[in-house]
Order: C-alpha cells, then sequence, then structure tokens
C-alpha cells in the first residue's frame, strides 16, 4: 500500500508529512530544497531508508503549508520544532539534508533538549554570498517560469555527471508539471536562505553530531562541512565523514548512506 501523506496542525501553521518504520526511537527526516513536495515520493524515500525500518520510526516533514511572505531559516525551525512536537515526539534524532540540515542545525541550537543525536548532510553553517550564488540563479529562472532550464541547473549542481545523465529525461517532464503555486513557494524558500548564520550559536548544540559532505559539492562547496566541524569545536561526540565524487545530494547518491546513518544513530 502506497504511504500518504499526512497533515499536523499547531497553533501557526499545517505542516505535511508521511511516516513509514516500526522501531521504537523517532528518527525526523527534514529534506532539502526542492522545487516540488517530497511527500509526492513517499514510497521511494521509505525505499531508501528501509534499513532503518526495525529500529526507528521515521517521520519525513514538509515546509509549512502556507507560507509567509519572508520565510528565513529561524522561522523554518520553529514551525518545524513545534510540528514535531505536535506529533508527540520529545527527544528525537534528526536528520537534515541540505537546507534541512540547516533548519536541523537551528532546532538543535534553539532546543537541545529535544534533539537526542543529529546528522547534517551537504550544510552550511553560514550561507555566503559565494554559497548562495547558485541558489540564486535557481531564483531567477523559477521567477522568469524557465522551469524546465531550472530543473536542468538544480541537477547539475546536485548530481554527478553520471547520475545527472540518468536523470535528465525524468527531469526535464517533472518540469512540465510545475505549478505556478509550486513555483512562487520554491522562491519563497529559497530566498529563505539568506543570511543563514549560525556560526557563532553552533556551541549550543550539545548532541552528538555527525556531519556529512562531498568533495564535489557544488551547492555549498566542500569545506562546508569543515567550517560545521570547527564550530562544533572539535568535540569527541562529534564526527565528520566526506566523501568523494557523490555531489551535493551525496545523501541520495551514495548508496551506503543508509547504513552510515544507521551505524551512527544506534
Amino acid at each position: 500500500m502506497a504511504i500518504q501523506a499526512q497533515t499536523i496542525r499547531t497553533q501557526d501553521c499545517t505542516t505535511e508529512y508521511f511516516r513509514f518504520g516500526h522501531g521504537p526511537e523517532p528518527l525526523v527526516i527534514l529534506p532539502g530544497l526542492s522545487v516540488q513536495s517530497v511527500m509526492g515520493v513517499a514510497d521511494a524515500v521509505a525505499q531508501a531508508y528501509r534499513l532503518l525500518t526495525d529500529d526507528y520510526t521515521i517521520y519525513v516533514l514538509d515546509r509549512r503549508k502556507a507560507l509567509p511572505a519572508e520565510y528565513p531559516i529561524r522561522a523554518m525551525a520553529q514551525d518545524t520544532a513545534q510540528a514535531i512536537l505536535a506529533l508527540g515526539l520529545e527527544r528525537v534524532c534528526l536528520f537534515g539534508a541540505s537546507q534541512g540540515g540547516m533548519i536541523a542545525m537551528q532546532i538543535a541550537i534553539d532546543r537541545p533538549q529535544l534533539v537526542q543525536k543529529l546528522v547534517l548532510g551537504s550544510a552550511a553553517a553560514c550561507m555566503t554570498a559565494q554559497r548562495y550564488r547558485t541558489v540564486g540563479q535557481w531564483v531567477r529562472l523559477a521567477e522568469e517560469g524557465r522551469m524546465e532550464e531550472l530543473y536542468d541547473a538544480f541537477g547539475q549542481a546536485l548530481y554527478p555527471p553520471d547520475v545527472f545523465a540518468r536523470l535528465q529525461a525524468s527531469l526535464a517532464a517533472a518540469a512540465k508539471t510545475v505549478t505556478k503555486e509550486e513555483a512562487a513557494r520554491f522562491i519563497c524558500l529559497a530566498q529563505g536562505l539568506k543570511g543563514f548564520d549560525v556560526t557563532r550559536q553552533m556551541h549550543r548544540i550539545v548532541c552528538p553530531t555527525l556531519v556529512v559532505g562531498d568533495t564535489d559539492d557544488r551547492v555549498m562547496g566542500a569545506d562546508a562541512a569543515a567550517q560545521i566541524m570547527e564550530c562544533l569545536g572539535g568535540r569527541p561526540d562529534c564526527a565528520l565523514y566526506m566523501y568523494e565524487g557523490y555531489g551535493h545530494a551525496v545523501y541520495d547518491t551514495a548508496a551506503d548512506f543508509p547504513e552510515r546513518l544507521l551505524r551512527f544513530l544506534k
């Protein structure tokens, strides 16, 4: 049976999520920035993380449904934390990919009691002008309605050449289905990355943390993961693992990533 998206309501907003697995421990996954919601590929996500389903019940949370005019990462983190609590979860393992990793960092800073263990994939503690340059190009393409070019640029930035070649046709097909509402939502979420900087607050993250990056990250850069580790102060309960050649979306393209995630969380 296909996994269905559900909604959770808090005082401030409504958030979509889906759940799979039957393990005793809760794992919350915060996906990265995308043009169309990850809610539409729930079965594929569950298949990718099937290795964890005996040990964890896994919740994949989208961003809130109705977005404000401006929506910075701090606000995304506040809404996401409220959604986690509304699900009845009090202490979770938290994995954030790319923008989701930035949200996860902010949650671990603001609500350290909520996060038991933290995993950051292709994230950055500071969204510099250089790191935002690629995202800014995506925003311009979305604003101009050039969706096929947006998906092409998005795919080339996220994936290594061989993976992009395999996905190019499906990305082009998906681009033709993007609605005006989805494009506007993407623009708002992408612009929310501007000004994000928690480099001086990272000492407030007190849980064990795994930082995962790739030397061929063409969005955040290979130095982003090392900067996070530096901000964490070299604590013995924090670890860095760098892949090579898997691209920004290493959490999707490295076949052993779910196993690495499981080893750290257990």
